[in-house]
């Protein structure tokens, strides 16, 4: 069997504060101006100006930044690093979707950065997020992902953009799309299931891990039919955090790599990209054609136990594991292939090149089970197709 060095360190930066009305926690915090990050939902449902409301009645007056779009490019970031360096802040709120946070990571990294080149000595503000939707964790990672000029998606990693506060208020998610909850719950167990089988994983995310996969299947079919369900939308979010806490200890994996290239080449939302790319990739990081001995196969046959799926051998138990994730995304109405999207064939083989080169150089590539090469990764696109 494969050995894989376990590695001694697990890193929490964030304090969670859970369940409906949390964001009232608001008026609890401590400072004198804050920089809001905010995307054009959270401004019509009125989540902006509750935000606004609380701080004020902590005494923190606000300037908000609402030009928050999708998949944040460096344009974005420009706009709102610019304001935010004019507004002299000592407290950062990030309230809406990924996208969101992500536009305030970067902003915030940005400014640390850019101030660091000039000499100058950067305090970071207390960095509170509120995710709108339960799916990329990034309340809780020190993980971004931005847009870059050419149109790919790069990851930011780095312990400083890690918020220091996350607030989980389920309330701020009952209008989400159902689209939206099968997109991101999606991501969700696609995070729980890289850190799982992650190069990195301990048995603190282990932990951590199965527990947002085990909420995720008992929970988000549920709240795909009925987002008023307020107890599954609880549990979804939770599953949410609980991933992330996972991920940005152990990286992610191939996975993501390949949503990423293939989402900012054809403009697939995140969670749908991996959800496109999960059951080649969990066949191509086993060993099913072997001896089923292999790492992965192993912790894909343990998660079959945790669902209480038949898993008498490895192999039974990674192939029923692989099975429960296929009915998953059925149910969800998840489309079979890439083909089913309406992306031509042609169009799809002329970017396989660019997209397997750009996945390879992921910074979520290193922590997959099994290293891949180029070609795997073309392969794994095509089957996918």
């Amino acid at each position: 069997m494969e050995v894989i060095t376990i590695k001694d360190k697990f890193i929490l930066k964030s304090k969670v504060h859970f369940n409906n009305q949390s964001l009232q926690l608001l008026k609890e915090v401590s400072g004198s101006r804050a920089f809001i990050v905010a995307d054009s939902i959270m401004e019509t449902l009125g989540y902006l100006q509750k935000t606004v409301d609380y701080l004020s009645e902590a005494g923190i007056s606000s300037k908000v930044f609402s030009g928050v779009r999708p998949d944040p490019d460096v344009k974005v970031i420009a706009d709102g690093l610019k304001l935010y360096n004019e507004s002299d802040v000592d407290v950062l709120v990030a309230i809406g979707g990924g996208s969101a946070i992500d536009t305030a990571k970067g902003i915030l990294y940005f400014a640390w950065k850019f101030g660091s080149i000039e000499g100058m000595e950067i305090k970071k503000p207390l960095f509170i997020a509120i995710p709108s939707t339960s799916g990329t964790g990034s309340e809780v990672t020190d993980f971004s992902v931005i847009t870059s000029d050419e149109g790919e998606k790069v990851c930011i990693v780095d312990e400083f953009i890690a918020p220091d506060i996350a607030i989980l208020d389920s309330t701020c998610i009952q209008h989400v799309p159902q689209r939206v909850v099968v997109d991101t719950g999606i991501d969700v167990l696609v995070h729980a299931i890289e850190a799982y089988v992650s190069t990195n994983a301990t048995d603190f995310t282990d932990a951590l891990a199965e527990k947002a996969i085990k909420l995720i299947f008992e929970n988000l079919e549920t709240l795909y039919k009925d987002i008023n369900n307020a107890n599954a939308r609880d549990r979804v979010q939770n599953a949410s955090c609980m991933a992330g806490m996972a991920f940005t200890n152990t990286g992610l994996g191939i996975n993501h790599s390949l949503a990423h290239a293939f989402g900012g080449t054809f403009h697939i939302a995140h969670g749908r990209s991996n959800a496109l790319m999960l059951d080649a990739v969990m066949e191509f990081n086993s060993d099913l054609d072997g001896s089923a001995s292999g790492y992965a196969t192993e912790k894909y046959a343990k998660l079959a136990t945790v669902l209480q799926l038949p898993a008498r051998t490895r192999r039974e138990g990674a192939v029923n594991f692989m099975l429960a994730v296929s009915r998953l995304k059925k149910a969800l109405g998840i489309e079979d292939n890439i083909r089913a999207l309406g992306i031509e064939q042609a169009e799809f083989e002329k970017a396989l090149d660019q997209m397997a080169q750009t996945a390879m150089l992921d910074r979520c590539t290193p922590t997959n089970p099994k290293q891949p090469s180029k070609e795997d990764l073309i392969r794994i696109y095509q089957k996918c197709y």
